[in-house]
């Protein structure tokens, strides 16, 4: 698989966990059986898993996607380049059904036969099968932003196009001649979760401005809609964390760096909020070491005055006496 999924995280695992579930169930069983299973997920994302029993080595798994940005790709078909990019990654184990099912954009037919033998690999096999819609996607966006590396005019250049990865997430890509903007709408439920990220997008600003990360995409970070962004709808723009900038200049996707830039892209929210997350964690285990740390010493101190009560009761007792 061209994504780097050796570096992800729990948070950024981008399995479909109803499809990888069911499938690690249907390849762990010996016995044929009828499978016909409709899921439906987040974001208009409907899947179909078909088996029959007398094929009980094959299992035709369909996808249907809303498009990541409609205005620039169409809906209902897959584009050449992205069917391209499955091939390439599933041929080992499945190939394009042709028509594909009805209702959907996409079917592969699954051969168990061509799994690989050991459960460690062969899981790791469904979970690259059960990240389809991720594979998707990604295609999607290097085709929107491929131009940029072989430095071809295109239409629609300077105008922001809306790319939707995560329901209600957002953001925009605008092109121009020597780089592509990403642009993040951020919002968050939560004021504190508001303060932990405005703080996490300054230190960004900073790290990435210091000679260690003259390469990365340089980035920036405005409480109020940049100028690129000048007349988008106003329900894109109603924010209460800002909007984080990232500059993808020409060798940000020369050759293998586009697979990680267009990951890096796609995950940008997620990867926020796993650090909010683990920002709020590291603070509430401070909190309560400290909270642990005073309870001793309340009751250490009390243990100490009652000690000192009872030392003097026994002195008074003494010359009572």
């Amino acid at each position: 698989m061209a994504t780097p999924s050796g570096r992800r995280m729990a948070c950024l695992h981008r399995a479909s966990p109803a499809v990888e579930e069911i499938l690690l169930e249907l390849h762990s069983k010996a016995k044929p059986m009828e499978v016909d299973h409709n899921i439906y997920e987040a974001g208009s994302v409907r899947y179909h898993i078909k088996g029959s029993a007398s094929e009980a080595q094959e299992l035709y798994l369909s996808i249907t996607i809303p498009s990541l940005s409609p205005e620039v790709l169409p809906v209902k078909d897959l584009q050449h380049n992205t069917l391209q990019t499955i091939r390439k990654a599933y041929s080992s184990v499945a190939e394009i059904v042709e028509p594909p099912r009805e209702g959907f954009q996409l079917t592969l037919r699954l051969d168990f036969r061509k799994f690989p033998p050991r459960k460690d690999d062969c899981s790791k096999l469904i979970a690259e099968i059960a990240s389809l819609q991720g594979v998707i996607l990604s295609s999607q966006l290097k085709d929107i932003i491929w131009n940029l590396g072989s430095q071809v005019p295109v239409e629609g250049m300077y105008r922001p196009i809306k790319l939707i990865y995560h329901p209600r997430e957002p953001f925009f890509v605008i092109r121009m001649t020597e780089k592509i903007i990403a642009i993040f709408p951020m919002r968050f439920k939560d004021d504190s979760d508001v303060i932990l990220a405005t703080a996490f997008f300054q230190e960004l600003m900073d790290v990435g401005s210091s000679t260690t990360w003259a390469k990365a995409p340089f980035c920036s970070w405005s409480p109020i809609p940049p100028p690129e962004l000048r007349g988008e709808p106003f329900h894109d723009l109603s924010t209460n964390a800002g909007f984080v900038s990232f500059e993808i200049l020409s060798w940000h996707v020369e050759g293998a760096k586009l697979d990680k830039t267009v990951w890096c892209l796609l995950n940008f929210p997620a990867y926020v909020k796993y650090h909010i997350k683990c920002t709020r964690g590291f603070i509430q285990r401070r909190m309560r070491r400290r909270l642990e740390r005073l309870a001793e010493v309340m009751q250490k101190a009390k243990e100490d005055e009652d000690g000192y009560i009872t030392r003097q009761e026994e002195k008074t007792r003494k010359i009572g006496m």
